[in-house]
Formats: structure tokens, C-alpha cells, sequence
């Protein structure tokens, strides 16, 4: 008996370290399994499948309701022209040379306003999120600026610039600024207090904090804001060009929809209403969209399906 169980007690310690190898083996397939996860990438049919026919169907049953309204005549058609009246008026203006005119004119004021709102907004964010007493002095202010509808600094504009690329540009930058600055204030307040000190335990302070920590770590927040600011910059722009409507500026998109009003052109109209819409849609996708999944992913925080 006693050699029985002097026999058996070298066995013993051997399989808890078989047991603690068999998981860490599984341990590490498991990690294995789930980084390979993560990075392979769908087959172009499905994303095409999962990104583009959906907002199609939706494009479609728009348009299908859009023409039912029309044969039923839900309005009389010099009130509400069909798909293709209003097809036919971007047609026609297309055919005239003036189209991308038109959307280079606004386009090109909504981006310099948007990069002069990012230059200004920026800092500005910055120092509310950073410095507790200039935040307790303005940071009501930019929310409530935020909350201000665009159209409300035209007539104001007007009176200091007078018509004039001035006041469009006036109106654009007190839509956009508070809402790229407060853009920036929500990411830097996400930041876990952790990474802050782990920042300056690394020696990353003053400026090489704020460059290498801060900024990297609210960069999500401030994607956000940031797309949020061109959304504002751009209807910003619009209720500019609506009302500062002269000829000697240009014609922008606004501008154009304003003369259609004046015209009764209804085609027209509905055609300016479209590419505005196209417009912001274009710039979303092109730009933004892109640079916020590179920097979600980036961080794990974009998992491919």
C-alpha cells in the first residue's frame, strides 16, 4: 500500500503543467483565430451586395413614390413636376455648359469656409476642453451658438459686409466653428484619465502631450465633429446664397434655387433641391466616410463583416 502511493504521487504534479500548456494552447489558437477574424476582408460581392444595393432600393421606391404622387396628381404637375420633368431640367442645363458651374461655385465656398471653420474651431476647442475656466466662460456660448439656425446671422451679415462673398462667408464660419469646436471638446472628455498619465509618466507634456496623446486618442470624437461642422457648413452656405443673391458673386447652388423660386420653375427647383442633396451626399462619402472606418479600424473598433 505504502509503495502504491508513493508511485502515485510523482504523477500528480505532472498533470496540472499538461493541463496549463493544453490552455495556453488553446488560448493562443483562440487569439489566433480571432485576429484572422478581423482582417479578412469580404469578397466585392458582398460589399457591393451590403453597401450598395440597399440605399438603391431606397433610391428606387423614392423615385417610385415620387412618380405615383405625380400620375395621381396628388399637386398639379406645374406644382409637382414628375422624375423625369426634373430629369429633363438637369438635362438641359448640363447641355448649356452651366451645371458644373453651379456646383463648383458652391462647392469650392463650402470648402474654403470649412477649412477656415477647422483652423479656427480646432484651437478653439482645444483650450474650452483644456482650460476649466475659459470652458465655464464659453463653453455655454458655443453650445448655444451650435443650436443657432444658420439663416438667423444672414440678415446681420448683411448689414456688416453687405452683399458681398464677405457675408456668405461670415454665415458659414458661425455655423461651422461651434460645432467642430464642441466636436473636439466630446472626444478630448472621452479620453480615459489613464491614457493622460501614462502620457506624462512617458514624459509627453505640455505640446508632445497634446500632440502625441491627446489629439490621437480624441481623434474619433473629433471625426465626428468635424463631419458634423461640414453638414452645418454647408447649410450654412445655402441659406447664404438664398438670400445674398447677386449676380456680380456668381451662382451657386442657392443662388440658383432662389431664381428658380422667382421663376415659378418648379423643375428647376426640385432640380437645385437634388444637387445639393448629391452634393453633401458625395462629399460624405468620398471623404469622410473613408477616413472615419481607416482611423475606426485602426483603433479595433471597426470589425469587418
Amino acid at each position: 500500500m505504502a509503495s502504491t502511493d508513493t508511485t502515485s504521487r510523482p504523477d500528480t504534479p505532472d498533470r496540472p503543467k499538461g493541463d496549463s500548456g493544453d490552455q495556453l494552447a488553446g488560448l493562443e489558437a483562440g487569439l489566433d483565430a480571432l485576429e484572422s477574424r478581423t482582417t479578412d476582408r469580404p469578397p466585392l460581392g458582398r460589399v457591393l451586395l451590403d453597401k450598395a444595393v440597399p440605399p438603391l432600393v431606397a433610391v428606387l421606391l423614392v423615385l417610385a413614390l415620387w412618380q405615383l404622387a405625380y400620375v395621381l396628381e396628388v399637386k398639379p404637375h406645374h406644382l409637382l413636376p414628375g422624375p423625369a420633368d426634373v430629369a429633363a431640367s438637369l438635362r438641359e442645363k448640363w447641355l448649356d455648359g452651366t451645371l458644373l458651374g453651379y456646383v463648383w461655385t458652391s462647392l469650392s465656398r463650402g470648402a474654403l469656409g470649412f477649412a477656415v471653420s477647422v483652423v479656427i474651431g480646432a484651437p478653439l476647442g482645444l483650450l474650452v476642453a483644456r482650460v476649466r475656466w475659459v470652458r465655464a466662460a464659453i463653453g455655454p456660448i458655443l453650445s448655444g451658438l451650435q443650436s443657432l439656425p444658420s439663416v438667423a446671422w444672414v440678415p446681420a451679415a448683411i448689414i456688416w459686409f453687405g452683399l458681398s462673398e464677405a457675408t456668405i462667408y461670415a454665415v458659414v464660419l458661425l455655423g461651422a466653428v461651434p460645432s467642430i469646436a464642441n466636436g473636439l471638446i466630446a472626444g478630448v472628455d472621452q479620453i480615459s484619465p489613464l491614457y493622460l498619465r501614462a502620457g506624462r509618466t512617458l514624459g509627453a507634456t505640455g505640446w508632445a502631450g497634446i500632440r502625441h496623446v491627446l489629439l490621437p486618442a480624441a481623434l474619433p470624437g473629433f471625426l465626428a465633429g468635424l463631419k458634423q461642422g461640414w453638414a452645418f457648413s454647408w447649410r450654412s452656405l445655402m441659406a447664404a446664397e438664398l438670400i445674398v443673391n447677386v449676380a456680380s458673386l456668381g451662382t451657386g447652388l442657392g443662388q440658383l434655387l432662389e431664381q428658380s423660386r422667382e421663376l415659378q420653375d418648379m423643375s428647376s427647383v426640385l432640380a437645385s433641391i437634388l444637387l445639393i442633396l448629391f452634393v453633401g451626399i458625395f462629399v460624405e462619402l468620398l471623404l469622410f466616410a473613408p477616413v472615419e472606418r481607416r482611423v475606426l479600424r485602426g483603433r479595433g473598433l471597426l470589425v469587418s463583416r
